[in-house]
């Protein structure tokens, strides 16, 4: 587990680059959030790597699973609304919801987006800004993340095979030229699809991926 997180993190690092200078294309991504929020989401993120390093992660993964579910619930409930949110991301709801997502991110090896995009939607942001904006926040998040479990691997003296710390060398060299590819290929597609149907789109998204953890949780 500890080592196909830390490996996802680093393949993440190389294609949400990719994703951000994409999206960063079409003026997608807000760097005030991403500076003020995103430094929240790095202390969640060094919280949840030392904890998923020492820790079994099953009570996590099923917090992850329902909160999941509520994201996407939120996001096809108001697929359809026009008028922008007036809630108010203010200093202590990006605290609070920074260091949740990051500290839930680490011991899952995600980017971020799952938690961050649902977020940034609630809050007022364009659904397309907060894809954008959450990719870049992911390049953070997997950065942090890989650094963290290359450490704790180290530092624990983990020897697997092929592997530096908790990444695997060969995995990460397979994935990145496709998933590179993949996340050019989604970002310019995100920005040609009508907001209300990415919007419903992503949250079925979250509900694919809250069943495959339920599924994997219960051993089904």
């Amino acid at each position: 587990m500890h080592l196909a997180v830390g490996t996802s993190f680093a393949i993440i690092i190389p294609t949400s680059m990719v994703s951000v200078y994409t999206h960063n294309k079409y003026n997608s991504v807000d760097p005030n959030i991403v500076k003020t929020y995103g430094l929240f989401v790095v202390i969640g993120v060094l919280l949840g790597t030392t904890f998923a390093a020492l820790a079994k992660t099953k009570l996590l993964v099923v917090f992850f699973t329902i909160v999941v579910f509520c994201l996407g619930t939120y996001l096809l409930i108001n697929s359809n609304q026009q008028t922008i949110s007036k809630n108010k991301f203010k200093l202590h709801f990006r605290i609070l919801f920074g260091l949740i997502s990051g500290f839930i991110s680490a011991p899952m090896g995600i980017g971020g987006a799952v938690m961050n995009v649902p977020i940034l939607k609630y809050f007022g942001y364009p659904i397309k800004k907060a894809i954008g904006s959450a990719a870049t926040i992911g390049f953070i998040i997997a950065l942090c993340g890989a650094i963290g479990f290359w450490y704790s691997g180290s530092i624990l003296n983990v020897k697997l095979p092929l592997s530096v710390g908790f990444i695997n060398i060969p995995a990460f060299l397979i994935f990145i030229p496709i998933t590179m590819f993949m996340a050019k290929v989604g970002a310019n597609s995100a920005h040609k699809i009508d907001k209300t149907k990415l919007q419903v789109f992503f949250g079925i998204f979250l509900y694919v991926v809250g069943t495959i953890f339920v599924l994997r949780y219960s051993g089904l």
